[in-house]
């Protein structure tokens, strides 16, 4: 007669096990959940780069061209006053803050987009923070301007402009640029989240970009401005991201302090503005 088959061994109750059975484990403090939601979004962000890289191509015509032709031309006929270095030198800072802020300018366009696909409606059912979405698409635009950037400087070097190379200093140069693109970024979401219509914020954007580049110190200084042009000029982010950058890649007299300053106050004003009208574009 065959043996009865052998009780299967039993094991051990975990004491911890059974806690996470009758008490869900305790979700992250808010301090913790942010950064990491935040580094999500913008690795999504970023993926999107990945697949279609021909915006990056495409968009590094217009800054040559800046650099070819208007860069070489005023610096023959020495037009400007640039504080004694060649004219393409000066350009060349405001060229990548241009490309950058052409990026993120029309950053609104894509969640506009994301929300007529139901993309946005899905995103905000998550636990994920209003802010920790805007923050990622914000910086996300920041990562993208500053490639965008790299190829400027690469330009710009290949056409003989003296550029430090200095390792901390270029480190300062990407700070700049992702705060002002994060700016930027927040501003067209915010205008998107108020006119609610692609079309309405491509008018908006093409009206605006080319006052807040002619209305900085991207193509002249502000000593030959007239008076009213000064004032906006002052108060107008693109200028303090300029300033910078000539400080840190051409080595000029800058106040990097208050550049980066405005722009860090700039860019957590427009997270704000961004996300508190998030939840009116999704309806």
């Amino acid at each position: 007669m065959s043996e009865a088959p052998a009780a299967p061994r039993t094991v051990s109750a975990d004491p911890n096990s059974i806690s996470l059975l009758l008490r869900p484990p305790e979700p992250r403090a808010g301090w913790r959940l942010l950064p990491a939601r935040v580094v999500a979004m913008c690795a999504v962000e970023l993926q999107k780069l990945s697949h279609d890289r021909t915006e990056l191509y495409t968009r590094a015509i217009q800054p040559a061209l800046w650099l070819l032709i208007f860069g070489q031309t005023f610096t023959s006929i020495k037009a400007i006053p640039t504080e004694g270095i060649p004219y393409i030198d000066y350009l060349a800072p405001g060229i990548i803050a241009q490309s950058a802020m052409f990026i993120a300018i029309f950053y609104g366009i894509q969640i506009i987009w994301e929300r007529d696909a139901g993309i946005l409606n899905k995103l905000l059912v998550t636990p994920t923070p209003r802010s920790a979405l805007t923050t990622g698409k914000a910086f996300a635009a920041g990562v993208k301007s500053l490639i965008q950037a790299v190829v400027v400087i690469v330009i710009a070097a290949l056409l003989g402009v003296s550029l430090t190379w200095n390792p901390l200093k270029l480190l300062g140069v990407g700070a700049i640029v992702v705060l002002g693109s994060a700016f930027f970024s927040c501003l067209s979401m915010t205008i998107a989240g108020i006119v609610l219509s692609r079309d309405r914020l491509m008018g908006i954007g093409q009206a605006i970009t080319m006052p807040l580049f002619f209305g900085s110190n991207a193509l002249y200084p502000l000593s030959v401005m007239p008076g009213w042009l000064q004032v906006i000029s002052k108060v107008n982010p693109l200028s303090y991201e300029v300033d910078a950058l000539r400080g840190l890649l051409l080595g000029t007299r800058a106040h990097l302090a208050l550049d980066f300053g405005v722009l860090a106050v700039a860019a957590a004003l427009g997270i704000t503005a961004a996300s508190s009208l998030l939840g009116r574009l999704a309806r």
